[in-house]
């Protein structure tokens, strides 16, 4: 008989993995900063690197912030929250996570626990947030 597992194992193995959960990934949502905190939002992420306009510290409800996977300064200048620039703007962001260390260290910290990533910006569509959420989600999917 042979050592290696055939398709059928595999499967099996896979489908076990799902049953019991071991296959579960973390759900990783964004909101804006100055919403209050629900039950529901998991560990509280700030991944801007500057800190909120006008938010007081001891009002934040902040567990971490991740300020070294914001994009960066020069990236965000350009930027500027222009809905015009916003598909580049995703494209060299990207980029940048590709290289970035923060990726690791932040998807190690959600494991597979819930996750919600917190921004200042205004706009809820055109901002870093949402291209974060999508790129951690699509690293987590992919593994090690």
């Amino acid at each position: 008989m042979s050592a290696s597992l055939s398709r059928l194992q595999i499967f099996e193995f896979a489908f076990d993995d799902i049953v019991n959960g071991a296959a579960e990934m973390a759900s990783i949502e964004i909101k804006r900063v100055y919403e209050p905190r629900c039950s529901g939002d998991g560990e509280r992420i700030l991944v801007d690197r500057l800190w909120p306009r006008g938010l007081r510290k001891t009002e934040a409800a902040i567990d971490l912030w991740k300020k070294d996977i914001a994009p960066t300064p020069s990236l965000r200048t350009w930027f500027g929250h222009r809905a015009d620039r916003f598909n580049l703007f995703k494209r060299r962001y990207r980029e940048e996570l590709k290289s970035n260390p923060a990726v690791t260290e932040i998807l190690e910290s959600i494991g597979d626990r819930k996750a919600t990533l917190l921004y200042a910006a205004r706009d809820t569509v055109f901002n870093h947030a949402a291209v974060l959420a999508d790129f951690l989600k699509k690293s987590a999917a992919r593994g090690p």
